[in-house]
């Protein structure tokens, strides 16, 4: 049983099919349904699902909690995946908030003492906790009790309330972000990576085959490379490309119908869409290449600079088409290769 509640994520832009998180209640709805739900079902990480296995078995042997679990890494790789799987694997219910939710210590406090045993409570982004808040969680962590104040002034007096042994699994996308006493409190830490082009490719047959379409082998190579090798947007140029098929009447997505859909959403070969070739034809073009400062390329694109940061640039950096140094942002000779510039004529 699986009880949910309100997921506020950081303004991010939502109009781009590659970006990783999700928005639309309709399509978290989809997002879920795509799901695996067992750890062998599970595809990639494998040195993560290993060492989650044997936790598992252990806990379920010793009938106790897991120890508590912080997942990191970017976006759309698989944390809520992850803490859905072990609750099912555990056999237990899992409750599911993120850190901007939380906004007292009476929020988090009910979230708490509404658990039942060996129950997992999910926290999204749970270096956004407000200080007041993450104070509460350090003693039921470790010793499965909260201390509240009740009253004010000299009749204040603090009240322990007792929490059933439960397991916390806490995901960021910016683990220097926790504070040092959070996250010395955290069992297992686990950093998922980027996916394979193998891997993507396996989950997009997957996710094909529970959405009763065929695939060609062409097809999905293709549509796994442009994939930024993130679970996420394989599963949603996946769903954006049945519907190409759709429309055409194509019971099975071929090659042609891949690469006329993603060439339709502005997708490239390396999975860069419109803006992220914006970004780096501005580097190129007005700041000759870089360095820039990310200041600047926030006013001249009109874009947040965490957006640039959070959103955009973790992939252009790790395909090696930009690169951040001290002095600011610097497209690569492999980003003037891909937009067809030649680097010669830089200044």
């Amino acid at each position: 049983m699986i009880e949910q509640g309100d997921l506020k994520k950081a303004e991010k832009p939502d109009n781009r099919v590659i970006d990783r998180d999700e928005k639309s209640q309709t399509k978290r709805k989809n997002e879920v349904s795509l799901r695996p739900q067992t750890l062998n079902a599970y595809i990639g990480q494998s040195e993560i699902k290993k060492n989650l296995k044997i936790a598992i078995e252990a806990s379920k042997k010793r009938k106790e909690s897991m120890d508590h679990i912080l997942v990191h890494g970017p976006a759309g790789l698989g944390k809520t995946t992850l803490a859905h799987i072990i609750a099912n694997e555990m056999n237990v219910n899992i409750k599911i908030t993120s850190g901007p939710t939380l906004e007292k210590q009476g929020d988090l406090a009910s979230l708490l003492t509404n658990l039942q045993e060996h129950d997992i409570l999910f926290i999204d982004e749970i270096h956004r906790l407000k200080p007041a808040v993450e104070e509460i969680l350090y003693t039921a962590m470790e010793d499965f009790g909260i201390d509240i104040i009740i009253g004010q002034g000299p009749s204040a007096r603090s009240v322990r309330l007792s929490v059933p042994p439960f397991t916390l699994i806490g995901a960021t996308t910016k683990i220097s972000l926790l504070s040092s006493p959070l996250r010395d409190r955290f069992g297992n830490v686990f950093r998922l990576n980027f996916y394979s082009d193998d891997d993507i490719k396996k989950i997009v047959k997957r996710t094909a085959e529970i959405l009763n379409y065929k695939i060609d082998e062409d097809a999905s190579d293709r549509i796994a490379k442009s994939a930024r090798q993130t679970p996420r947007i394989a599963n949603r140029l996946l769903r954006r490309i049945r519907d190409f098929a759709e429309v055409k009447g194509q019971k099975q997505i071929t090659s042609a119908i891949a690469n006329e859909g993603l060439a339709s959403l502005g997708i490239d070969h390396l999975g860069l869409d419109q803006a992220d070739r914006d970004i780096l034809e501005l580097i190129i073009g007005k700041f000759n290449g870089g360095p820039v400062g990310l200041s600047a390329i926030a006013a001249a694109t009109s874009e947040e600079q965490n957006t640039l940061e959070d959103v955009y640039e973790p992939y252009l950096i790790k395909t090696g088409l930009l690169e951040r140094t001290h002095r600011g942002r610097t497209a690569t000779q492999a980003a003037y290769t891909h937009l067809g510039h030649d680097i010669l004529n830089k200044k």
